[in-house]
């Protein structure tokens, strides 16, 4: 390497600003709100005793049944006499302690019994979830009833009570989740480290399983509150003098016309409460949810956004071609940093031509792939510049009926794990008849005759019996094949086809390659094929597009590319390939890593990697040089046939 590269100072990237708690909370204006009224509420309940509040439980027939408002009493008395603000503070501090008490009892117990249920299985299992049933065959307030009944009324058996039928929701909640955790490879590889059955429960799977309790627990709190309220509103749970929120309602309803406000008022608290406990619930589970706390502040959209510049849009320049894409840029924003994905992509496809799109991993080229149908998930991605046109139309200006009318249609889909893409509780028949039914309306029998020709298009062995098969019941190369049928499902015009062969074993990815070869030269469909494996590209592609850090770096014919890469970042990639019959051939590796693309450095982004980097690569940008109609290198210094790299 030369000394340019050892002596430059590299620029240090800029640290990430990924939403924190309070930003994640404070994005949800409804919870925020929650929040806002579940605090004043706290921190009013708990400051009663330093609040200059008369008592609550001191009677004064004289002032009994005032109206809000009355001068000495904000809120009233109730038909004792009693301050109704003074008893609405008090009873909220005793409503809020009994709910937290109960939901915090629930929670552990539920959870505790839910996780030996799940990790234990079997008779413990059965015991348990059997117990869990007998409590549940009861309805929860008949079974509180029951319980206050044999325990007395009183605010603590109340709680006791409240406390017990709500262990089962936790439990069963905790048991399902715990269950699949228990088969997962993690806990299979904290067995084999030595771990106890204890360790593995509570310091694997329950780490796993603590977001959902809390988030229950969220939820859950309101609900407890409502049913102390109930009980008490029946006598069984507070006992006079002493006030809760439910108590101080069923006194009211006696006097519910004369004096409507002694009900309206602890009424109204409870809604205040509990709406606002609901609300709160719903912000924690944000703040826990790991694709909001990587920076998407909001749900992906089903369809990319598209905040472009129309006046900077380019028009087609390839009347031959059946897709073309021009100047991509696709952005995704994470906090207050800025990815750079694809930072202005050029591609040309004609009908029958399947093009190679070569790249290390982050590269930029299945997010290339995905902004075509707008499949990239916003937020926190949008697309940012730059035209896709499929016969001269531009998707990235289409209707978002058009754009649905055109998935699965005219452009299809093939992914890389096919049993991720297959839905694993619909039969291959029946998602090869949604695939058909959606863009042609035809019959059950003809859309079952249409889906048994497509699997015997893509050489399924005995196809009217795999159409009533699992995903789960096919082996690998048969699931991508009815992914590629399901593709080609309604003559698509473009196949997109992102790494479809890297988890098959090498004969299975021959027949793959093979048969999507035959099947295009037949269709005459255009092909967008990505991998990372020149070996594929040498088998099946007419052109290749070598990527780097979200842009094009070399183009053209897949025999000029392989018999004379001009970018070194392609001879590099080409050098890590191994040749049958060549035991001797060392097989190179590129040192050190791709730039992050939310910081990429100056000139050329490949030069911290690249063995002829000169300094005036490090400055500037540098486009992609055409020498010929295919043919173009994004590079200063690009190499000469059978230069040593």
């Amino acid at each position: 390497m030369t000394e340019a590269t050892l002596t430059t100072p590299r620029k240090q990237p800029a640290k990430t600003s990924r939403p924190s708690t309070l930003g994640l909370l404070l994005n949800n204006t409804l919870a925020t709100t929650g929040l806002i009224i579940l605090g004043i509420i706290c921190l009013l309940a708990l400051a009663a005793p330093l609040l200059p509040l008369p008592n609550p439980d001191a009677t004064a027939p004289a002032d009994r049944l005032m109206r809000p408002f009355t001068d000495g009493h904000l809120l009233g008395t109730d038909h004792l006499g009693r301050d109704l603000l003074s008893r609405l503070i008090w009873g909220t501090r005793v409503s809020l302690a009994v709910g937290l008490s109960a939901t915090a009892i629930a929670a552990f117990f539920g959870s505790l019994l839910g996780l030996l249920a799940g990790y234990a299985g079997k008779r413990v299992d059965t015991i348990i979830m059997r117990g869990i049933d007998m409590v549940m065959a009861f309805p929860y307030i008949l079974l509180a009833l029951a319980i206050v009944a044999v325990l007395g009324p009183g605010l603590l058996n109340a709680l006791y009570a409240i406390a017990l039928v709500n262990i089962p929701f936790f439990a069963r909640n905790i048991r399902g989740i715990t269950l699949g955790l228990s088969r997962r490879e993690f806990v299979d590889a904290a067995r084999l480290a030595g771990k106890s059955p204890p360790q593995i429960l509570f310091l694997e799977i329950l780490p796993n399983v603590l977001p959902v309790i809390i988030i229950t627990m969220s939820t859950t709190v309101g609900w407890m509150v409502l049913e102390t309220a109930g009980l008490s509103f029946l006598g069984l749970g507070a006992q006079p003098p002493q006030a809760d929120l439910g108590s101080m309602l069923g006194e009211g309803r006696k006097i519910l016309f004369t004096a409507p406000h002694v009900s309206i008022i602890p009424g109204l608290m409870i809604f205040a409460l509990v709406m606002s406990i609901n609300l709160f619930g719903d912000g924690i589970r944000d703040i826990l949810d790991p694709r909001l706390r990587s920076g998407s502040l909001t749900r992906p959209v089903a369809r990319t956004a598209v905040e472009r510049n129309e006046a900077d849009k380019p028009a087609p320049t390839r009347p031959d071609a059946l897709f073309e894409m021009i100047g991509l840029r696709t952005e995704f924003k994470i906090g207050t940093s800025v990815y750079k994905a694809v930072g202005g992509v050029d591609l040309a496809l004609k009908h029958g031509e399947c093009l190679g799109l070569v790249g290390e991993s982050g590269s930029g080229k299945s997010v290339t792939a995905m902004s075509v149908m707008g499949l990239v998930p916003t937020p926190p991605g949008k697309i940012a510049g730059g035209a896709a046109y499929l016969e001269g139309e531009d998707l990235f200006a289409a209707s978002d009926r058009r754009i649905r009318d055109l998935r699965g249609g005219s452009v299809s889909y093939v992914f890389q794990d096919p049993l991720s893409t297959l839905h694993p509780l619909f039969t291959v028949g029946q998602q090869l008849s949604e695939a058909i039914s959606a863009h042609a309306p035809l019959g059950r029998s003809e859309t079952q005759a249409r889906a048994l020709e497509l699997l015997s298009l893509v050489r399924i062995p005995n196809p009217a019996e795999r159409l009533k098969a699992y995903p789960h019941e096919l082996s690998g190369g048969m699931r991508q094949r009815v992914c590629i049928a399901m593709a080609l499902a309604n003559d698509a015009k473009l196949l997109i086809a992102d790494e479809p062969t890297t988890a098959l074993d090498v004969t299975v990815q021959s027949q793959i390659l093979t048969l999507m070869n035959q099947l295009r030269q037949e269709r005459d469909a255009a092909i967008l094929f990505i991998t990372h494996d020149f070996g594929v590209v040498s088998a099946l592609c007419d052109r290749v597009a070598v990527m780097y850090a979200g842009r094009i770096v070399e183009t053209g014919t897949t025999e000029d590319i392989l018999n004379n890469p001009k970018h070194p970042y392609t001879a590099k990639l080409i050098e890590c390939v191994p040749v049958l019959g060549d035991p001797g051939r060392r097989l190179d590796a590129i040192e050190g890593r791709p730039p992050v693309v939310n910081h990429l450095p100056d000139g050329c982004a490949f030069a911290d990697r690249c063995p002829h980097v000169q300094p005036v690569c490090r400055s500037g940008d540098i486009a992609l040089e055409m020498t010929g109609p295919e043919r173009g290198v994004r590079c200063l210094f690009p190499l000469t046939q059978g230069e040593d790299t």
